[in-house]
């Protein structure tokens, strides 16, 4: 196998290459890791990790976070970030992740992002913006107010191109951020490619029922158990997929069983919500075999002059 080299690369006018961001989408248990970590190794490549879960530090089987093996393979960026009780937002996950793949090519490697989160990964390529963070006395008192009031504030403050002045939670946050919503879905960034893995459906359940199974066998029940005793229900981490279902079965109102297969069965869903989402990018390039991923992005770099 051709081992592709970033660190010397350079244009034809002697200028040093700037690597492309290649970023790998795709559902859940997709394969999107092993494929990234194949990548990394063969191109020389650091992996960026947007997951809205793995963020999170303690939540590792829940969120089939990369092993201590793997990561000590190929180095991983935005894992175990902030604590489960703590804020962390789409624009903080933009924030790091641009200052990351500017890290990674100043030492002459590739960024590779994994995309498990869509919005995660649209705020990178479709280079969102953010208002500012909100004031959280500022939204109390706005959050009181009826629909009518808050519409009379808006008209006030003079944002009468508001498209759905019906949306309580839209227009307590246009009264706080002192911005209309913009439309961020627009033209991607440059110097970006895109693959997709798509798997066949029958695949992709039988992947996902092994990977609950892993899960429990890894001692899943136990993660959950220490992550509550720690932080309680109330936190936002908890609410994900491999965690949120237990607390039925703590509450005595669901069965072990019934846990596992309402992990099973909200992961199938969730494929579907993430197979939805990145489908509405036609930049995507898809693929339903990984091993022709490697030469499709060895020819990418070849053509960057």
């Amino acid at each position: 196998m051709t081992r592709t080299t970033a660190s010397n690369s350079t244009n034809t006018s002697g200028a040093p290459k700037i690597k492309p961001l290649i970023v790998i989408v795709g559902e859940t248990a997709s394969g999107k890791s092993a494929l990234a970590m194949k990548l990394a190794q063969e191109f020389e490549g650091e992996l960026i990790c947007a997951d809205s879960r793995t963020v999170y530090k303690g939540m590792d089987i829940g969120t089939a976070k990369p092993s201590p093996a793997e990561q000590a393979k190929v180095r991983h960026h935005l894992l175990d970030i902030v604590e489960p009780n703590q804020d962390f937002t789409v624009a903080d996950f933009k924030r790091l992740a641009l200052k990351t793949i500017g890290h990674i090519r100043r030492r002459g490697k590739l960024p590779i992002m994994i995309g498990g989160t869509g919005l995660y990964v649209d705020a990178v390529v479709f280079d969102y913006s953010f208002r500012a963070k909100y004031n959280d006395k500022i939204r109390r008192e706005l959050a009181r107010k009826s629909l009518v009031e808050l519409q009379a504030l808006v008209a006030t403050a003079g944002f009468t191109t508001l498209s759905n002045g019906s949306n309580h939670r839209q227009l307590v946050r246009v009264l706080e951020s002192g911005q209309l919503p913009e439309d961020n879905r627009s033209a991607m960034i440059d110097n970006v490619v895109i693959i997709g893995l798509s798997l066949p459906r029958a695949e992709l359940r039988r992947r996902l029922k092994a990977r609950v199974e892993l899960m429990f066998k890894q001692g899943l029940r136990r993660e959950v158990e220490r992550l509550v005793k720690t932080y309680g229900w109330e936190h936002e981490a908890l609410t994900g997929i491999g965690y949120r279902e237990f607390e039925g079965y703590y509450l005595r109102e669901t069965s072990m069983a019934e846990v596992k297969r309402n992990i099973f069965q909200h992961s199938l869903n969730y494929a579907k919500r993430q197979r939805t989402w990145f489908k509405r990018n036609p930049a995507i390039v898809w693929f339903k075999d990984a091993d022709l991923v490697g030469a499709y992005i060895r020819d990418k770099l070849d053509k960057i002059v």
